[in-house]
């Protein structure tokens, strides 16, 4: 009687296991059958968005889905982000994003969502590039170490403007302060706009501005660059020595940007999103957008691009503490 009594629940149990392995089977099988969004956590416009509809122009024909964009702006970010945080794991909530998502971890004390323990990455897209440039109209410091030697004959006198505390643009200047042991005073806008107008106005000595808002101001000979962010030089610049080669920093500022997914959305999924995303960025006329806005498409496992994500958090975290720094 007890034997059978165990054989009845062992039966019972493996029925159960049966059910659940091919309820997943069948999930992971049948994604996707409905539209998938991208959430974009800023405005129309920026660079994270024009890669979120290279992707939502392109992955409908691979996928057999629509691939909806949605700009959930707000709070640098992090609005949007948490949204597909909370999302459920399913593979039809995304997150496309820049590398302030990881910088707002140290940066934003009250952050109810963890910015890379919440997420499993999908993919690399690309690589942005931040020019430090000047007004050669205004400052006689045109070069990266006659910007530090001025600012140490006069600290908290040269300025420089950023798009808002905790930006790439103001962590970036931040990381070359703590390398060269300057002091310029920060003046934090609300966007960039307003402060590349300033710029060009000869009311701020400096600002890390991205390559496609930068190029047509240098071109113009309103701006001159006098480094760039990135390991290497630009095409599109030759002449600009990095960061390393001006000899102030071996680090350079690059951003990146990406896809992730809410944690705990299937493997399967992720990885069929990875493959996809890596055959659209393949593509010749998306590489020609992404080049047009100063950036370089790229992609990456999702294993590779978790290990990208903690490994710039910490750094980031790391200038955040040193300088001070709170976004709260």
């Amino acid at each position: 009687m007890e034997t059978e009594k165990t054989m009845r629940s062992l039966i019972k149990k493996t029925l159960a296991a049966l059910l659940v392995m091919a309820g997943t089977a069948t999930t992971a099988f049948a994604w996707p059958d409905q539209a998938i969004t991208l959430v974009v956590p800023y405005t129309p416009g920026t660079g994270i968005d024009l890669i979120a509809r290279q992707l939502s122009a392109r992955l409908p024909a691979k996928l057999g889905q629509p691939v909806i964009v949605e700009n959930v702006a707000g709070a640098s970010g992090n609005i949007g982000s948490e949204r597909v945080a909370r999302a459920k794991p399913d593979g039809y909530t995304l997150l496309v994003q820049v590398n302030t998502l990881v910088m707002n971890r140290s940066l934003y004390r009250s952050l109810s969502y963890d910015p890379v323990a919440d997420f499993a990455p999908v993919s690399l897209t690309s690589w942005g590039t931040l020019l430090l440039v000047t007004n050669p109209n205004v400052q006689k410091a045109s070069s990266v170490q006659q910007m530090v030697s001025a600012a140490k004959a006069e600290p908290g006198k040269l300025t420089y403007a950023t798009p808002g505390v905790g930006t790439p643009h103001h962590l970036s200047m931040a990381l070359l302060m703590q390398g060269t042991g300057t002091d310029l005073l920060h003046v934090p806008y609300k966007g960039t706009a307003g402060a590349v107008t300033d710029l060009l106005g000869g009311r701020i000595d400096y600002m890390f501005l991205p390559v496609h808002v930068a190029l047509q101001h240098i071109q113009a000979g309103k701006l001159k660059a006098i480094a760039t962010g990135s390991g290497k030089r630009l095409p599109q610049l030759p002449d600009v020595p990095t960061l390393a080669e001006a000899g102030v920093t071996a680090d350079n500022v690059d951003m990146w940007y990406g896809v992730l997914a809410p944690k705990g959305t299937p493997a399967d999924v992720v990885a069929r999103l990875n493959k996809e995303i890596a055959a659209v960025l393949k593509q010749p006329d998306v590489a020609k957008s992404f080049e047009s806005q100063g950036m370089v498409p790229a992609s990456s496992t999702p294993a590779e691009f978790g290990v990208l994500l903690k490994k710039d958090a910490d750094r980031w975290a790391a200038v955040v503490k040193r300088g001070n720094i709170t976004a709260d």
